[in-house]
């Protein structure tokens, strides 16, 4: 004969048939409480989270020894193999693999360098095409510059924007 035992809201403890307090809030929801103590440190609102003998406190600082020793961690086993990665066929991993250090440090160095060149001469034209542009306006905006200046100094429009 199996004996249905219900679990106390306050204390975490097993509550046997015939044994415990029922409490039903006005929101008709149901409280079961080992003994009048659980009830009446539930009523006066105390955590039982804060109380060192309820389940509650056992479970946040970790002195519970039964439900660690219920958890075994396998140990994962992992096996060697060799698998073609996107790009890279496995004959090609393979003998990437099997060169020498050397030879990959110094098509490396000499990736890194056609990198650096690239990005060199890519900034040497902007470079070229900033100097252009602004000799130029240089030259359109001769008699023009004062008048612009002045235009800028007026009064601001627009609205009063920011948070207020």
């Amino acid at each position: 004969m199996v004996l249905k035992t219900e679990i106390c809201r306050f204390s975490g403890a097993k509550i046997y048939p015939g044994r415990g307090i029922r409490f039903v809030r006005a929101d008709s929801q149901v409280f079961l409480f080992v003994n009048s103590k659980c009830k009446h440190y539930f009523h006066n609102r105390l955590k039982p989270a804060k109380l060192t003998w309820t389940a509650l406190y056992r479970k946040q600082h970790k002195k519970d020894i039964h439900a660690e020793a219920v958890k075994k961690r396998r140990k994962t086993s992992s096996k060697p193999y060799s698998r073609s990665i996107v790009g890279a066929s496995l004959e090609v991993i393979q003998k990437k693999r099997s060169e020498k250090t050397e030879v990959r440090a110094a098509a490396r160095e000499a990736a890194l360098r056609e990198i650096k060149e690239r990005i060199k001469k890519t900034k040497d034209e902007k470079k070229a095409k900033k100097v252009e542009t602004v000799a130029k306006t240089a030259k359109q905006s001769g008699k023009s510059a004062a008048p612009r200046a002045a235009a800028q100094k007026g009064v601001k429009l627009g609205g009063g924007g920011g948070k207020r």
